[in-house]
């Protein structure tokens, strides 16, 4: 029953329709008669229904034992289905028409209007109530299914064969998938069959092969660009993840005994740390890696001690020997330079390590002195004999065959200057009374050659500032010292006579000159620099070596000093 209490309607026959197709429905649907309606009360005794197979359709005949006619919420009249039980008609209602169908079970003629028309609501509503010009024509469109054919005449669709199975690869142009093949997801379908796409692909689908070949070269090109990039960054990420495994926790390369017998020089530049040191040993060929040279000196108690210098070494050596050897005496091959020792005697021993002709540094030192590094005070001095004097600062240097003098000369002035700029000798000068870091330079050179041990430096010191003084009285500002005559005339004698001293007028000789000579006579060591900062002020102005050598005794007046030379004097008869 519908929801308007009549029975089964006709088969939809609207491709839209989810029961279109159904064969009639199993089979089940009965032939409906029309109905006539008649005033007052009426009777309609059941009437015989007609089946005509599954498809069989005709007009049902309905009565009604209502006072009143029927109509739906749209006012078309219609009459209710009655329970199937016989009545005493009152009137008795005309025979209706017979429906006629052709052999095939068709119906034919015209149909009358349908009585069940209903509203929106009804799913079958929109269907016309008859087959008049005013009804559209559902199958008369390109787009439109074909018609449905009679049950005799259906056909089973032809079951599809499937397709055959291989082995073989199909090649680029057969079931490929379209990211390979060059096309898209449509391109792909072009091994469809017509039946299995759209009407729009059948129609205009061949349109869109032209460009297909074009297309795979394309994404072929694509695919190898791809592949190329994967492949590169597979192989980066591969490799800085080996490198840093290698770093964390693999151990470093190194090379294993004490070497292959082939000395090598090494220089290390001072302030070189662990890892400094193992570059320049790594590319002298001594070491394997940087990272075992480092892992070898943290290892070892005493590796920090590594200095500055040169090192003679052997070639592929493990990192464990090449430590022990550099802390080792005999691998030290730097050149040393002496506490007090005068320039003359610093180039000898440089062209001497640098195996040049005699004289070739001091003629470097002569010429070229302005270039070498000297500070701004250092400079313009009247009467110097040297002006490098005092700026070979003494160390231990790293000089070997194949180095130039003047880079070695470079090496040695830096060194003086770093280490008077750190002593703040501009600042400190000028409270000790001196016109400047230069003088300061020259007092510290005289305390290095008079003083005879460090014990005896601050001392000296002190004489010198005291004789340096405008109220000395005792040597007239003069300092009289041997050293400065000795520079003077490129000695170290003791014994020089009176007449020999006091006839000679040359700057340099502070018997005959009050004040500093013109520069520093000779190259003043650490404890010497800091015992001119520093002088003791216990009122010292006279010292003598009493024993002509190492002891050195100081007296505050002329009375204790000239004790002081019968003792030396003394000593000498001895």
């Amino acid at each position: 029953m519908t929801e308007y209490g009549r029975g089964q309607g006709p088969e939809p026959w609207h491709p839209d329709d989810p029961l279109y197709g159904d064969g009639g429905w199993g089979g089940q649907q009965a032939a409906q008669q029309a109905q006539q309606s008649y005033g007052g009360q009426q009777h309609h005794p059941q009437q015989p229904q007609q089946q005509y197979g599954d498809w069989g359709t005709g007009e049902q005949h309905g009565y009604g034992d209502q006072p009143y006619p029927q109509y739906d919420q749209y006012g078309q009249q219609y009459a209710p289905q009655q329970h199937q039980q016989p009545q005493h008609p009152q009137h008795q209602a005309p025979q209706q028409h017979q429906q006629q169908y052709d052999q095939n079970g068709w119906p034919t003629g015209s149909y009358p209007q349908d009585p069940y028309a209903g509203g929106p609501q009804d799913p079958y509503a929109q269907q016309p109530g008859s087959y008049g010009g005013e009804q559209s024509d559902y199958y008369g469109t390109a787009e439109a299914y074909p018609p449905p054919e009679p049950p005799g005449r259906r056909r089973p669709e032809p079951e599809r064969e499937p397709e055959p199975q291989t082995d073989w690869d199909p090649g680029p142009d057969q079931g490929e998938h379209a990211f390979f093949a060059g096309g898209d997801d449509e391109d792909g379908r072009d091994g469809e069959p017509d039946d299995r796409r759209g009407r729009g692909e059948r129609r205009g689908g061949g349109d869109r092969r032209g460009g297909g070949k074009e297309k795979k070269r394309r994404s072929g090109l694509a695919c190898l660009v791809v592949v190329a990039v994967l492949g590169g960054g597979l192989a980066g990420v591969s490799y800085f993840g080996y490198q840093f495994y290698q770093d964390r926790f693999g151990s470093a390369p190194d090379f294993a005994g004490s070497g292959n017998g082939e000395q090598v020089t090494v220089t290390i530049p001072k302030g070189s740390g662990g890892y400094a040191i193992g570059q320049v040993l790594k590319k002298m060929g001594v070491v394997k890696s940087v990272d075992a040279f480092v892992a070898a000196q943290a290892a070892n108690p005493d590796g920090k001690n590594i200095q500055d210098g040169v090192y003679t070494l052997q070639k592929e050596m493990s990192a464990a020997s090449a430590v022990e050897l550099m802390l080792s005496p005999e691998s030290r091959d730097n050149l040393i330079i002496a506490e007090g020792k005068r320039n003359a005697a610093v180039y000898e021993l440089i062209d001497a390590r640098l195996e040049v002709k005699k004289g070739t540094t001091a003629k470097v030192a002569e010429t070229k002195w302005k270039t070498l590094g000297l500070p701004d005070w250092a400079v313009n001095h009247p009467d110097v004999k040297d002006p490098l004097e005092g700026f070979l600062f003494p160390s231990s240097y790293a000089v070997a065959k194949g180095q130039k003098p003047e880079d070695v000369l470079k090496q040695m002035v830096a060194r003086a200057t770093e280490k008077y700029e750190s002593l703040d000798f501009e600042t400190k000068a000028k409270s000790l009374g001196l016109e400047g870091p230069w003088e300061l330079v020259t007092v510290a050179s005289l305390v290095q050659a008079e003083g005879k041990t460090h014990d005896d430096f601050r001392k000296m010191s002190e004489v010198i500032y005291n004789r340096l003084k405008p109220t000395n009285t005792e040597t007239n500002q003069k300092l009289q010292f041997d050293s400065s005559f000795n520079y003077l005339k490129g000695q170290s004698e003791i014994d020089i006579s009176e007449s020999e001293i006091n006839s000679n007028t040359d700057p340099y000789n502070t018997y005959t000159n009050k004040g500093l000579p013109p520069g520093p006579i000779g190259n003043p060591g650490d404890d010497a620099v800091k015992a001119a900062l520093d002088p003791t002020s216990d009122g010292w102005i006279y010292f003598v070596a009493t024993d002509g050598m190492d002891k050195t005794e100081f007296a505050r007046n002329i009375e204790e000093h000239q004790k002081l030379v019968d003792k030396f004097n003394a000593s000498r008869k001895n």
